[in-house]
């Protein structure tokens, strides 16, 4: 049996490179590779045991040398992603239809055709109707926002 048994590594092997086209783990290709090695193993002499073992460390070393090296170059940062939703509210700017009111300066602001309870985000600022304004941060089903000082006058007025 052990004569033969590289035989069977051989077909487990191209097998499992085979079955891992069809998958997206990226697992599979490390123990076809593993299971090459322990098939050369047995074609060398070696007993089950050591197949086994030559087996078991090449395939988990590439398993885990793979995820490491994944990991470093393919990670996904802050700055890779694109932002959708509430994640891209902040730094947009909006319109505020409804003035403030209430302790807390509550208003409304209109951001991407949405309507949103805002509060001025240093809790002090009146915001007014028509004015402009940045979303600072997202809290919850709020916004709080800022008023934009730098808008190019006459932008999109009515008078043109």
């Amino acid at each position: 049996m052990d004569q033969l048994a590289w035989i069977i590594w051989l077909v487990l092997g191209v097998g499992l490179i085979i079955a891992e086209v069809f998958t997206l783990g990226f697992v599979l290709l490390w123990f076809g590779v593993g299971a090459l090695a322990a098939a050369l193993a047995g074609m060398l002499g070696a007993p089950f045991t050591v197949q086994f073992f030559v087996f078991a460390l090449v395939s988990i070393a590439l398993t885990a040398m793979s995820r490491t090296i994944f990991a470093k170059y393919l990670s996904h940062n802050d700055e890779d992603t694109v932002k959708m939703g509430m994640d891209s509210l902040p730094g947009q700017i909006g319109t505020v239809t409804l003035a403030s009111s209430g302790a807390l300066k509550e208003s409304a602001v209109k951001v991407f055709g949405s309507t949103w309870t805002a509060f001025p985000v240093d809790g002090e600022t009146e915001l007014v109707e028509g004015e402009k304004v940045e979303v600072v941060n997202v809290r919850g089903s709020s916004i709080y926002v800022r008023r934009v000082s730098n808008e190019l006058p006459g932008w999109r007025d009515k008078s043109d």
